[in-house]
């Protein structure tokens, strides 16, 4: 019970590891020596044997513990990126309101490189057509809606129109015009209430990446 609070409190960031699930280097590249056994949690062996299997007796004498980092999970997310053979890019489409838009910018960003996902950061765009043009140009998979939730309701409808499926659209934040968006097929957002694991882990799949 205590761990599994552990764990959830790491997936949405509750708790924060430090270059893990939150501000990780964003150009860093797992080294050809990390495995997927370094950063799973199968039931280890000895010789051979799984640590929990019974002894020569027969009988198990108590159930074994199983140590591992709460790093692993997001650990495996990202070496799940780098072993995919793809390098998926998330395109910051900023625009409107500077200050939030620059903010959503870098809490975005730091979401998506927590999976190894390359970002393609913008300062900020003068109008949506030339964001949704930059974007589609840039070839990104991914591309995220950086604005203040004032101004959603009206422009990303018109970015999900610019961009088709050209592109996964996601949306910084939690408008108070959500049900609308989704209503218009906008399903993807990202804030801070969210399982940044879970989710990520969701983004891979759309992206073809594999789990570990």
């Amino acid at each position: 019970a205590v761990s599994d609070k552990k764990d959830k409190n790491i997936a949405t960031r509750r708790e924060t590891l430090l270059g893990t699930n939150q501000y990780p280097n964003f150009l860093e590249v797992a080294e050809e020596n990390i495995t997927k056994e370094i950063v799973s949690r199968e039931i280890p062996t000895l010789m051979g044997m799984k640590i929990e299997e019974p002894c020569c007796c027969g009988k198990k004498i108590a159930e074994p513990l199983r140590p591992y980092r709460g790093a692993q999970a997001f650990e495996a997310l990202r070496l799940a990126t780098d072993r995919s053979g793809k390098e998926p890019r998330a395109f910051m489409l900023t625009f409107g309101n500077l200050a939030m838009c620059r903010a959503r910018a870098q809490f975005s960003s730091n979401f998506f490189a927590v999976a190894g996902i390359r970002i393609i950061d913008n300062n900020r765009f003068d109008t949506i057509e030339e964001g949704a043009k930059a974007a589609l140009e840039s070839g990104a998979e991914i591309v995220v809606a950086c604005s203040s939730d004032d101004e959603y309701a009206e422009a990303v409808p018109r970015i999900a129109k610019l961009l088709g499926d050209k592109a996964i659209l996601v949306v910084a934040g939690d408008p108070a015009c959500k049900e609308e968006l989704i209503a218009a097929g906008i399903n993807n957002f990202i804030h801070v209430r969210s399982n940044v694991l879970e989710t990520l882990k969701e983004y891979q799949k759309m992206l073809g990446i594999s789990q570990l």
